[in-house]
């Protein structure tokens, strides 16, 4: 199992850890980590390893080896030497795309708020993010909802985190706006992200710690896939 120290604090932007495996795919486990493994539509983080000798091992993202959600596995660039298991290698993130995955991620959460619709999909990107919700017809008012958003996010509101048992998650199934991702059940308790007093839903991805850090947003098209489904795609007004 890897600690994924992400959990507790999204902001710690480099740690010490041990070499717990090395994978011939070119992946290296820790015993600890600070980087966001690819899932729940967020990308997996990029960084560095860097090692007693003073080299730096580039790493391209982290993933879930075989869907195992205990652990990651950090993918290494093409061409470098890898460390070897008992290995103690300094993490350190890129912290400047973390940091707008994290104001882009919290920012999606508030969409889902303005856009009060079941959600079927969605991605968080550097730039802009987008969600896929079962919407019969676009909104006319997108400028009051814009303005909604980003009246949420002046507001300031505080984004903190709490755990419920598998069971209580069970018995409130209301918490959950995604159709097509489930929570992460199954490790006897669930991570859920509260903004303020407008939010409360699962989720493993990193935020940050108050809405007005993520800065002004607008919403970009509005994309028709299907009979019953429309993509909401946002992006940062900077």
């Amino acid at each position: 199992m890897t600690t994924f120290l992400f959990r507790d604090d999204s902001y710690l932007q480099s740690v010490q850890a041990i070499v717990t495996e090395v994978t011939p795919e070119g992946g290296v486990g820790l015993d600890q980590t600070i980087f966001y493994a690819a899932s729940g539509g967020q990308p997996g983080d990029s960084g560095s390893l860097l090692r007693a000798d003073g080299s730096a091992l580039t790493i391209a993202s982290a993933i879930h080896p075989d869907g195992d959600k205990t652990r990651i596995v950090h993918l290494a660039a093409e061409g470098r030497d890898l460390p070897v298991v008992g290995e103690v290698v300094t993490a350190r993130l890129d912290w400047a795309r973390r940091y707008r995955l994290m104001r882009m991620h919290t920012a999606l959460h508030l969409l889902s708020v303005v856009f009060a619709f079941p959600v079927t999909g969605g991605s968080i990107g550097e730039e802009k993010g987008r969600l896929d919700f079962a919407m019969p017809e676009a909104p006319e008012e997108l400028a009051a909802l814009e303005a909604r958003l980003n009246a949420m996010i002046a507001a300031d509101h505080l984004v903190s985190q709490e755990w419920i048992t598998d069971a209580e998650m069970a018995a409130n199934p209301d918490l959950t706006k995604t159709m097509n991702v489930k929570p992460p059940v199954g490790q006897g308790r669930v991570r859920l992200i509260r903004i303020g007093d407008v939010d409360l839903q699962p989720c493993g991805g990193t935020h940050v710690q108050s809405t007005g850090e993520i800065g002004p947003l607008k919403l970009g098209k509005i994309e028709n896939k299907g009979k019953q489904n429309r993509r909401v795609n946002l992006l940062f007004a900077d």
